[in-house]
């Protein structure tokens, strides 16, 4: 990547941004049209939040990286693939993002911008499905940069597309976007009281998958 930091910055708020407001947006819609159906609901929710991340990293990759998550920006630079100076830009540029997605779902359906999620997702349950979705995550990304680097942008939508449906906390594996579905009372919420749970879960799923990946491709070349 050769794009300076603003404009890099640019790419991953934006990218987010869009991201949050097709997950949120499109949670709202398929609640609207589902009629009560949860699984029509989830899968209308699902479809798009996978398509979305395939354009978005498709388009926002030869930027910034796309990372529009901040644990894979830290995996980066835990790699040393990523200096660490550009982390933190990184990672508010992504949650600041999160956040203007969700406002900007709920202004396009007329709902009050300012919210707080009262859905609750907390329980082991729910950590465990954060960590193995994460895990399964970058364990994508890396597996992708070690052998097929051009199938990245369809990988990452495909798995998360059926991570929504084999995890039972329907996949978020991004602390930025755990966040921003706390301050929005829809479909796509999640209580605050369970942030804490999520992002911890979250966490250790990136780490594992990290340090997997350094051993399992190490002979690969991925820089």
């Amino acid at each position: 990547m050769t794009a300076d930091l603003p404009r890099r910055t640019t790419a991953e708020f934006l990218g987010t941004a869009l991201l949050l407001a097709t997950i949120i947006g499109s949670g709202i819609m398929a609640a609207k049209l589902a009629g009560g159906n949860a699984s029509l609901a989830l899968l209308c929710n699902t479809i798009p939040t996978g398509a979305i991340l395939v354009v978005l990293i498709l388009i926002f990759g030869p930027v910034s990286g796309a990372h529009l998550n901040p644990v894979v920006t830290l995996a980066f630079v835990f790699r040393r693939e990523l200096p660490a100076a550009i982390a933190f830009p990184y990672m508010a540029a992504q949650v600041l993002g999160a956040i203007v997605g969700a406002w900007l779902a709920h202004l396009m359906f007329e709902l009050p911008v300012l919210q707080v999620a009262s859905t609750a997702r907390i329980g082991m349950g729910q950590w465990i499905a954060e960590a193995v979705a994460t895990f399964g995550l970058l364990l994508t990304i890396f597996g992708c940069l070690a052998g097929a680097r051009e199938a990245i942008p369809y990988a990452v939508g495909l798995y998360i597309t059926a991570a929504y449906w084999f995890t039972s906390s329907t996949s978020f594996a991004n602390p930025a976007v755990t966040v921003a579905r706390s301050l929005s009372d829809t479909f796509a919420g999640i209580a605050p009281n369970g942030l804490l749970g999520f992002i911890a879960a979250q966490c250790a799923g990136a780490l594992a998958a990290t340090l997997l990946a350094s051993w399992l491709w190490a002979s690969r070349k991925t820089t």
